[in-house]
Formats: C-alpha cells, sequence, structure tokens
C-alpha cells in the first residue's frame, strides 16, 4: 500500500465549508483513556491531568491530525519542546499509519 500523509480532508465529516472542525472529547472522556493514547502521556497520568489542555488525545485519525495541527502551533508559539513537537509527531504518525 502507498505510503502519504493524511490532511483534514481525509477524516470524513472534518470539514463545514472551508473550515476544518477540531475532534472534540468531554473531559469525561478523557479522563477515561489510557495514558498511552497521549502524545504526551507523562502530562496524562491521573484523570484530572487528563482532563488539562496540552497532553494530546490520539485515539483516532481526527485527533491525531488536530494534535499535529496543534503542536505545531505550539511549537512556534514557544509552548512546547522540539522534543515533545517530535515525539507528538511520531505518536500522530503510528495512529495515522494504524500501527
Amino acid at each position: 500500500m502507498e505510503e502519504r500523509s493524511l490532511s483534514w480532508r481525509d477524516c470524513e465529516g472534518s470539514w463545514i465549508g472551508r473550515e476544518p472542525v477540531m475532534a472534540k472529547l468531554s473531559a469525561q472522556q478523557r479522563a477515561e483513556l489510557p495514558a498511552k493514547d497521549f502524545g504526551l502521556p507523562e502530562k496524562a497520568r491521573s484523570a484530572e491531568a487528563k482532563k488539562d489542555t496540552g497532553n494530546y488525545p490520539m485515539l483516532d485519525e481526527g485527533h491525531a491530525i488536530s494534535a499535529k495541527r496543534l503542536a505545531g502551533k505550539q511549537l512556534d508559539e514557544g509552548n512546547l519542546t522540539e522534543d515533545e513537537f517530535e515525539r507528538i509527531n511520531r505518536k500522530a504518525d503510528k495512529v495515522l499509519k494504524g500501527d
């Protein structure tokens, strides 16, 4: 199978008009996810920590794409280290490839 990068357009129902729609999880749904489903699992060890922003849940393609986009923005704004950015992208790539 040919490898390619996925975009927002590859996620069914992720566009309304010309604007992307971010994948949504409630705080309770985030709290119930295992730490391994987050881009920065060390920031998602407790149920309370999982509810916070900035730990990048990636349970499906839509969330992985969103994590890549947001991580890039946060790196540009100085809120992520290069190492954190690369780890988030590696995790997102695994989710997008179905590993």
